[in-house]
């Protein structure tokens, strides 16, 4: 895909969604934190349903360690791997509490170094808590980048790499959300919906016919 169209899909996704955001459900830093580290593998759907249930009864570092980890895990037992997610939520909130005051810190290097928090996470944190222009790429993000053509990679490092250098400044403060959305709904994985995609005219791989 040309500059030009890539300038132009995005566009056209801030016209449709002027303020796009993640669909997970929290009130604070640390709540989005553990709203993503459960979201590795689960759906946004699945999360909320859990987190409505957990952040009222804990929704700080030192109220989830003392709800201990069968308590947290009574919580979070319907989202997939929760055994070691509930291990990694509690390891989290202890390094927090410890070395940062109970804050979710806004850097990258500290990010990653808390248990269950890798990259994607990291830029999920730093882009939608601290509204910095990173790229969290996600399957959905990888799907529409190479399909689309906006920024092809083989791997996901590439695709982000990529996509930081591809996308207009001006729209890469939100591009991460507009992309997975995208991918959620419209470009997605088996049957892309491109009769009704707003960018289709400007893909590299459109199947109109499907």
């Amino acid at each position: 895909m040309t500059p030009a169209a890539i300038a132009e899909c995005f566009r056209r996704f801030k016209a449709e969604n002027p303020q796009p955001t993640t669909e997970l459900e929290y009130s604070s830093t640390f709540e989005l934190l553990i709203a993503v580290i459960l979201s590795a593998q689960a759906t946004d759907k699945g999360v909320n349903k859990a987190t409505r249930r957990l952040f009222p009864a804990a929704n700080t570092p030192a109220t989830i360690l003392a709800l201990g980890e069968d308590g947290l895990k009574e919580y979070i037992k319907t989202i997939g791997l929760y055994n070691s997610k509930a291990a990694n939520i509690l390891k989290t909130c202890q390094i927090l509490i410890d070395d940062y005051h109970g804050e979710v810190p806004a850097d990258r290097a500290a990010l990653e170094k808390l248990p269950g928090v890798g990259r994607k996470t990291a830029n999920v944190i730093l882009n939608t808590a601290y509204r910095q222009p990173v790229m969290a790429v996600d399957t959905h993000i990888f799907r529409v980048a190479n399909r689309t053509g906006i920024a092809p990679g083989k791997n996901v490092r590439a695709v982000e790499d990529s996509l930081m250098q591809r996308v207009p400044p001006e729209y890469l403060l939100d591009a991460h959300h507009w992309l997975i959305l995208h991918g959620r709904y419209t470009c997605i994985a088996r049957k892309p919906r491109c009769t009704a995609c707003l960018i289709s005219d400007l893909c590299d791989n459109p199947q109109l016919d499907d």
